[in-house]
């Protein structure tokens, strides 16, 4: 981790695949296996983010352990807030035609944000997450998120409100 810190690319690649083989091991025993490589990611991603973070002085295992877990316990979360019903044997599939056509008029609108704007509401308005956690994912203040989710739903109404206008 020092030499990544130091801006050596290979000892970063290096890093990350180790890094990732034990995530792999670590979150193997804790989750769901459809849930794992979901886990891996979003830890990988948040020891990017931190990584400037890392004392080179002090042992890698714990900073890392620390970081795995928080995303174990935000997995969990995630996991108690899905439904837990069972899918009939004999269910109907309807035509996917207007989610799919919702899913991207709402990402093209949230492309229309700044990238702070719309990462928080698809964590915390599409993705269920807390403010804290999304303070905690984003690096910014429990204020600033919140900030942040007012202001992009607020572009995101002018903008609805402007294509019905031109419509």
């Amino acid at each position: 981790m020092a030499a990544a810190q130091d801006g050596h690319a290979g000892a970063y690649q290096r890093l990350l695949s180790e890094v990732s083989e034990w995530l792999h091991r670590y979150f193997q025993r804790r989750l769901p296996p459809a849930e794992v490589d979901d886990a891996v990611q979003e830890t990988l991603l948040a020891v990017h983010r931190r990584r400037h973070t890392y004392d080179p002085q002090l042992p890698l295992a714990p900073w890392l352990a620390a970081i795995a877990r928080r995303k174990w316990v935000d997995q969990l979360r995630s996991l108690g807030r899905r439904p837990t019903e069972e899918i009939a044997e004999t269910l109907s599939v309807g035509d996917h035609e207007s989610s799919v056509t919702s899913a991207s008029v709402l990402a093209s609108l949230l492309d229309e944000l700044r990238p702070a704007q719309a990462q928080v509401i698809r964590l915390v308005k599409l993705h269920g997450h807390s403010i804290e956690d999304a303070s905690r994912e984003t690096g910014l203040s429990p204020s600033a998120v919140k900030m942040n989710i007012h202001r992009g739903l607020a572009r995101l109404t002018a903008l609805v409100e402007k294509s019905r206008d031109v419509e």
